[in-house]
């Protein structure tokens, strides 16, 4: 009986030791960190910035593996049907938020994806043409209540340009047409060739059409000036705190990966984010990484949502 007794502690022990050591072991081949968009937009060039800070931090491979469609759909199911085994993540943008919102219908559910870590912020710019006679807010909101009122091009439904314009239009009133465009870089085109009259596209995609004098910054639209653009007051400063949104990146992982990897994970995205070879590549950009906890990154991602869900509403947003 008693050798029966110490072969079954011996075997429950093993039981134990064994899934703790396999996950302090992670990760011991290459991570996969999924892309809901094509390669060379700021989402993608954030992902791959991000997954050499991590590689070097985790001393292991990133692999970054591009899945458009669907306005980021697709890939956020690839991932969220995957092994929850830490070596597939999904590197979302704000759509993983507002797509449930818009679409009728959606492939994975609320919870299948869990929140590892808040990468960036690539603050929204109201522009307009550099020969335009608005130069702030107020300019812009008053232009909306002229009879001819205001063009304000977007990158579609739902896409960021479009809360940026209900936005306005709930703050000032005024005659509103949003003009969707196919993607941000074209509606930014039909404001520099006097097409429509603004839009609000990401400080990575403006900046450099800022620099060549070919727009003009109305304001910046998260709760801080960018780095890059430490001359363009925000939307609050000029007396518009309503007017709050950007463009974020963040890491999520399939529902069920063990606590210990999302740690982990979360541990060398905060490491990887506070280094100089990583801010030197993406602040320049009007791109500003932002550490944090899963805890603090959930309650971001709650507040997104409370926050935008009415403006969905109200303007009856749906998929195109």
């Amino acid at each position: 009986m008693k050798l029966l007794s110490k072969t079954l502690l011996i075997i429950t022990a093993s039981f134990v030791f064994i899934p703790a050591y396999a996950e302090e072991a992670w990760p011991n081949h290459p991570v996969k960190f999924i892309v809901g968009f094509g390669p060379g937009g700021a989402n993608d060039l954030v992902a791959r910035v991000v997954a050499e800070g991590v590689s070097k931090q985790l001393n292991q491979t990133v692999i970054v593996e591009n899945k458009p469609g669907a306005g980021s759909t697709l890939g956020a199911d690839i991932v969220a049907k995957s092994a929850p085994d830490g070596y597939t993540f999904f590197v979302s943008a704000g759509g993983i938020i507002t797509n449930p919102m818009i679409k009728s219908s959606m492939p994975y559910k609320e919870g299948d994806l869990v929140p590892v870590g808040l990468l960036t912020i690539s603050p929204s710019i109201i522009v307009v043409s550099s020969d335009s006679k608005i130069n702030n807010i107020k300019d812009l909101l008053a232009q909306a209540k002229e009879p001819k009122g205001l063009n304000f091009s977007t990158a579609g439904t739902g896409s960021t340009p479009h809360f940026v314009a209900e936005m306005l239009a709930i703050k000032g009133g005024g005659k509103y047409e949003i003009i969707p465009y196919k993607s941000g870089s074209e509606g930014m085109v039909a404001v520099i060739s006097n097409q429509v009259d603004a839009t609000s596209e990401a400080s990575v995609v403006v900046i450099p059409q800022i620099q060549g004098g070919k727009l003009k910054p109305i304001a910046s639209t998260w709760n801080k000036r960018i780095t890059a653009l430490p001359n363009v007051a925000t939307a609050k400063e000029q007396g518009y705190p309503e007017i709050f949104i950007g463009h974020w990146a963040g890491v999520f992982a399939p529902k069920g990966t063990p606590d210990l990897i999302l740690d982990k994970m979360n541990q060398a995205i905060n490491a990887a984010l506070k280094t100089a070879a990583v801010q030197s590549r993406l602040i320049p950009q009007g791109i500003e990484p932002t550490p944090g906890s899963r805890v603090s990154f959930a309650k971001f991602l709650a507040d997104e949502k409370a926050r935008l869900e009415p403006i969905v509403k109200r303007a009856n947003m749906k998929e195109d």
